[in-house]
């Protein structure tokens, strides 16, 4: 029942997106907290088109999922757990804390790395605390510069300086606009692809996070194959950020992988 209602109402989101006049425009699309389910993470790597998988490090499958993403033509990003103002939520292996010495998370940063292959961006996992301290952001984005790697803040505190900080210093950088699967109804899950539309047809370009939960994996298994039909493209997050840059080639050429 719960299948037949998702598709019910993502047919229902479809007719009305479609309905929507304006030209074509884009969305991006992260899978976030891959590595510690085999049959979900690989369910993921396998989403239709340019879907980015973000790996946490130290996970068992880190890797196996990884290079399924890879072959299946994705982006990997690292999923970097950082500190979160909830003392009762643990980011996991690899932490970053605004306590560490800037050698330890060199360090921790390094590591986390050679845990997941085929790396070209960074986004924070939790890290509700550490996005909101100034020195701590401007540290991380003169180390992703040095590794070219991009980031992308998730916005998981409203007082993020992140994506201020990435702008500063010349890091490419986008930031999530909708959260899919908050709440793992299937009604929710259908609700918030439409606002995704919504505020790509509005702007132009909207970026999403989800997670691999069942819910969410069969919403785009559906959902995602029916974007070209209502004129939206989902695109690398690298092609959004050379789009931003407006010097695409040569930051292409100087970053790539």
């Amino acid at each position: 029942m719960a299948r037949a209602a998702l598709l019910f109402l993502l047919a229902f989101a479809a007719t009305a997106a479609a309905a929507e006049p304006g030209s074509e425009v884009a969305i991006g699309l992260i899978i976030d907290d891959l590595g510690n389910n085999l049959r979900e993470g690989e369910r993921a790597a396998h989403l239709p088109g340019a879907v980015a998988c973000a790996v946490l490090p130290h996970t068992p499958y880190a890797k196996t999922i990884a290079d399924a993403a890879y072959a299946s033509g994705k982006e990997v990003i690292l999923h970097l757990p950082m500190e979160s103002r909830d003392a009762q939520e643990e980011p996991g292996p690899g932490q970053l804390d605004t306590g560490m010495p800037a050698l330890e998370m060199q360090a921790t940063l390094d590591y986390n790395l050679t845990t997941v292959p085929h790396v070209v961006g960074v986004n924070n996992h939790m890290g509700s605390l550490l996005t909101t301290e100034p020195i701590a952001m401007d540290w991380l984005m003169r180390e992703l510069s040095q590794r070219h790697l991009f980031f992308v803040d998730s916005r998981t505190a409203a007082g993020s300086v992140a994506a201020a900080s990435a702008r500063t210093l010349g890091v490419p950088v986008l930031e999530r606009d909708v959260f899919l699967d908050d709440d793992l109804s299937p009604q929710a899950v259908a609700a918030q692809l439409t606002r995704l539309e919504h505020l790509a047809r509005r702007h132009g370009f909207a970026l999403a996070i989800g997670h691999p939960h069942p819910v969410t994996l069969t919403a785009l298994e559906q959902w995602l194959p029916q974007l070209k039909e209502r004129g939206i493209r989902l695109i690398p997050l690298t092609t959004r950020m050379a789009e931003i840059s407006r010097e695409a080639k040569p930051w292409r050429a100087s970053w790539s992988h």
